[in-house]
């Protein structure tokens, strides 16, 4: 072999080697860009479970109108909600999940202008860590009302306590499933009422798998057994991930209908808005 031909033999195994460099180095940049996708998408599938084995810090914004007799008073809540997963053996975790509203409310009839610290609602959901066999993951434990509002119009004033469940099946983009807890007064002052109230939550999620933006359908159904009043807003959202620097994050925009409310109670269209903070292990 000549000078010449050993060259265009070089020259032929250098372009090679480039060109399965470069399909390589394609293959690991599309390997990589799938798995952030995935990475993604079980994030928004996380969300969209209450139970999912997932730190969160839901920051949920409340604003509703039109209560009263002449439909002049309003009531603004923030929610701060964290939610922590705990395993406690090899097949199973309990999840806590914990409600603080911190109240704004403004002309509400026999209150007027009042702010401050909520009742607080924590639950605690002992939920398998592997779906059964038909795909359903479920979680049921206790729900606990304490007393922490910081003036007598933000909350009950006693001590409730009962029973809360959890099921939901996720099967390609849906989730689909329900929550529902019932709350007794067990310990408080006697001129308070006593407190017994169910509250239902069916759901529905739908993740469009391009953006991995969620859409949102569910009501927040209360029923209060001693004054025999249904409280039942629907609520519409739509919720985007994203990330700024290392945090990730999802905005959630959303609507709400009072279907029905006691007497005095908010009428007709309310806001919400949430930003969630994500901690993925």
């Amino acid at each position: 072999m000549n000078t010449k031909q050993m060259m265009q033999v070089s020259l032929v195994l250098l372009f090679g080697a480039g060109t399965a460099m470069a399909q390589e180095k394609a293959a690991v940049t599309e390997t990589a860009a799938q798995s952030k996708e995935e990475k993604a998408t079980e994030l928004a599938k996380k969300l969209a479970n209450p139970i999912a084995n997932l730190i969160s810090v839901p920051l949920q914004y409340n604003y509703d109108e039109n209560y009263g007799a002449n439909e002049q008073g309003s009531k603004s809540q923030l929610n701060i909600q964290p939610v922590a997963p705990f395993g406690i053996s090899e097949d199973w975790n309990v999840i806590t999940r914990t409600i603080i509203p911190v109240i704004s409310l403004n002309d509400m009839p026999g209150v007027g202008n009042e702010s401050g610290l909520g009742d607080i609602t924590a639950s605690q959901f002992f939920s398998p860590k592997a779906p059964t066999s038909s795909g359903w993951v479920w979680g049921a434990g206790v729900v606990e009302l304490i007393p922490t509002a910081t003036d007598d119009a933000l909350g009950g004033g006693k001590l409730g306590l009962g029973p809360t469940a959890v099921a939901l099946k996720q099967a390609g983009p849906w989730t689909i499933g329900g929550l529902v807890n019932q709350v007794w007064s067990v310990a408080g002052p006697s001129d308070r009422a006593d407190i017994s109230s169910m509250f239902i939550q069916p759901f529905a999620a739908y993740i469009v798998e391009k953006t991995k933006t969620t859409l949102s359908l569910d009501t927040e159904s209360s029923y209060d057994w001693e004054t025999e009043h249904w409280s039942v807003p629907v609520n519409m959202s739509v919720a985007q991930l994203f990330k700024v620097g290392p945090q990730i994050m999802q905005l959630q925009l959303g609507a709400r209908y009072w279907v029905e409310s006691p007497t005095g109670g908010p009428q007709d269209w309310g806001f919400r808005c949430q930003l969630t903070f994500l901690f993925p292990k």
